[in-house]
């Protein structure tokens, strides 16, 4: 087989050694899988090529994950193998997460034989139909010769306009046969811009704005327009918002920065949206969580809304000024405006506010969770990557840690459990220079524990933190709110993580204070090994707002 990427060639290979040339001209250079008989030839021709590294999972959803952290730290396609309906159920979370998240995903899932389709063969699903809802596109390739042309495809699609995962459904009988296959160049991202009339219809509601505001989302990071956006906040002097888990799209450190809309967001916070009369929403699909359940954003605000994806504009909110655009090519366009900015004192309110609310000032009064981000902000330098599963536990992080430069968080807007250790693991792999470090709690990092071992075995060293109060929180706050004191379901039994770290070879460590977190995680840095430090949580401190008595006082009228 001719092993070089050169692209517009033809050459006689199987279907197999096809796929893994489309990834080498696409610059992939990492993928995850559960091996599966059904796509051995897949396997085997990555066995041939020395410049594609293959993770293999303990479980399918770990791998997707893996993958979806990789594509969300790296901008690269994450890519994911997995065999049949059994498989493709597993990770079918990763691709969902991927989805939600606009993540580009390349899935390949081996498929039954040909022959046997529509006989309930092992393990059939309708594979294309199955992800058909939760995936930008599906396709099963029935015809060798068509490998390339739909390889590249997906490639192109995961990756073009709103960036998302592609099924690629790969009967057995299809990857070992060998015909004429002709490959295309790798893509170039079409980056379209803003017209004049919309650059002067977004001048004009700007120039009537007394306290506008943008609400900035992933299409920042995917666009790689951080530099831009900085500079036309600053040209402007328009106070920035992190759409939910997007805080790293601009520094929390700048005098612009006014906070992180996501699940429990301080008052003073939402106040900044509820005050603003225009909003300026940047590569962001104005999510329910980023728009407190479709509330904040009300009719008398003005909307201008940017987005490279047509479908996102009006889809919840009709705009004053819908524009479908690359974003860092919209802010340079934009930039050129010529507007008056009488809103500087706003703009310094809103940042006087943020400051207020996210002050990491303790008190020996203060749960060991706001220790633990105060300290984790102390020891960790500004370049370090922080990933966090889903869970109340989150809340101190997002509430207090400050991300002041790109690329530095990972997170699941889709609010998936299980996420934080597999993700870290794919954004170490994206950044091996970065320090990275997980956040889960107890209930989430049991889910998908198993990969710690991947860690170790493919010597990937990450720090993962593991709040453990022996509950699954979110649900039990959520619960006493609506049926106080009725506890089913959400207790938990005592699992040592430390113990279980260090059966797969990874170091551990219980700390019950914020002193002996202190010497467990400088020991972790400097070891730099996979690891797992467990913080002994009490269940009371249920969110960093409210106790389980707090909550249970509220929902009996107390």
């Amino acid at each position: 087989m001719n092993t070089s990427p050169v692209t517009g060639k033809t050459e006689t290979i199987s279907a197999a050694q096809a796929i893994v040339e489309c990834l080498k001209i696409e610059g992939i250079s990492n993928v995850f899988c559960v091996p599966g008989e059904s796509y051995l030839p897949v396997l085997d021709a990555l066995y041939d090529e020395d410049t594609i590294r293959v993770i293999s999972a303990r479980h399918e959803s770990g791998a997707a994950f893996m993958a979806e952290g990789y594509a969300k730290s790296s901008l690269k396609p994450g890519v994911v193998l997995a065999t049949r309906g059994v498989g493709a159920a597993n990770l079918s979370i990763g691709v969902h997460t991927a989805y939600q998240d606009s993540t580009p995903m390349v899935v390949f899932l081996g498929q039954v034989h040909s022959k046997f389709r529509g006989r309930e063969g092992f393990q059939e699903v309708d594979l294309d139909r199955f992800f058909g809802h939760i995936a930008k596109w599906t396709v099963e390739v029935k015809d060798p010769e068509r490998m390339p042309e739909l390889v590249q495809r997906a490639l192109r699609i995961a990756q073009s306009g709103r960036p998302g995962p592609v099924v690629v459904s790969l009967p057995e009988d299809v990857l070992p046969a060998k015909a004429e296959m002709h490959f295309g160049p790798a893509l170039m991202k079409p980056k379209p811009k803003p017209s004049l009339q919309e650059m002067n219809n977004v001048e004009a509601i700007l120039s009537t704005a007394d306290k506008p505001l943008i609400i900035a989302g992933g299409g920042v990071k995917s666009s790689q327009a951080e530099q831009a956006l900085i500079a036309f906040a600053e040209k402007f002097s328009i106070p920035v918002m992190a759409a939910f888990r997007r805080h790293d799209c601009f520094p929390n450190d700048h005098p612009l920065y006014a906070g992180h809309l996501g699940l429990g967001t301080n008052q003073k916070l939402l106040q900044t949206v509820r005050e603003a009369d225009v909003v300026l929403a940047l590569g962001t699909r104005l999510s329910e969580v980023t728009t407190q359940d479709y509330k904040i954003i009300t009719p008398d605000k003005k909307l201008i809304h940017v987005d490279i994806d047509h479908d996102s504009i009006g889809k919840v909110y009709a705009p004053n000024v819908g524009i479908v655009a690359d974003l860092q090519e919209t802010l340079q366009v934009l930039s050129e405006m010529e507007v008056q900015c009488p809103w500087l004192s706003w703009a310094g309110e809103r940042r006087d506010d943020y400051e207020d609310v996210s002050r990491l000032d303790l008190s020996h009064n203060d749960v060991i969770n706001k220790h633990i981000v105060a300290m984790v902000a102390k020891r960790l330098p500004d370049h370090a990557l922080l990933t966090n599963d889903a869970g109340n536990f989150a809340g101190w992080l997002h509430a207090f840690y400050r991300f002041n430069k790109k690329h530095t968080y990972v997170g699941p807007t889709s609010g998936a459990m299980g996420y934080g250790m597999p993700a870290a693991l794919g954004a170490k792999l994206a950044f091996p220079d970065k320090p990275v470090v997980s956040f889960s709690g107890d209930g989430g990092f049991m889910m998908t524990f198993q990969e710690l071992e991947t860690a170790v075995r493919c010597n990937i060293p990450i720090i993962s933190l593991v709040f453990n109060n022996q509950m699954y929180g979110t649900i039990r706050m959520h619960q006493e709110m609506h049926y106080p004191e009725k506890v089913i379901g959400t207790d938990l039994g005592n699992v040592s993580f430390k113990d279980m770290a260090e059966s797969v070879g990874a170091d551990g460590y219980q700390v019950s204070t914020a002193e002996a977190f202190e010497q467990a995680l400088d020991q972790a840095l400097e070891n730099k090994k996979p690891c797992v430090i467990e913080i002994l949580t009490a269940k009371e401190q249920i969110s960093v707002s409210s106790t389980i008595t707090q909550i249970r006082d509220r929902a009996k009228g107390k």
